[in-house]
């Protein structure tokens, strides 16, 4: 599940430029490199991406929960 995860933020990331270079420059990265916004290929990036963002919004509760820090875990400390 954890790989499965960090691909999917990779896309959010991904995602995320692109909506930058729309925002700042209204250039869509996708939209250049598939053939337009109605491309069936530049739709299909988009909905993946979105599909990204919906897992990733799932699984936020869950990783606010964990006490973890840049992948590693906390273990109790053996006081003896």
């Amino acid at each position: 599940m954890r790989i499965f995860d960090i691909i999917t933020q990779i896309l959010l990331i991904v995602g995320g430029l692109n909506w930058l270079l729309v925002g700042l420059f209204q250039f869509d990265l996708v939209a250049a490199i598939f053939g337009g916004q109605t491309a069936l290929l530049s739709r299909a990036i988009y909905v993946i991406v979105g599909l990204c963002a919906i897992w990733q919004l799932i699984r936020l509760p869950a990783m606010m929960g964990k006490p973890e820090i840049a992948g590693t875990t906390t273990r109790p400390v053996d006081r003896r």
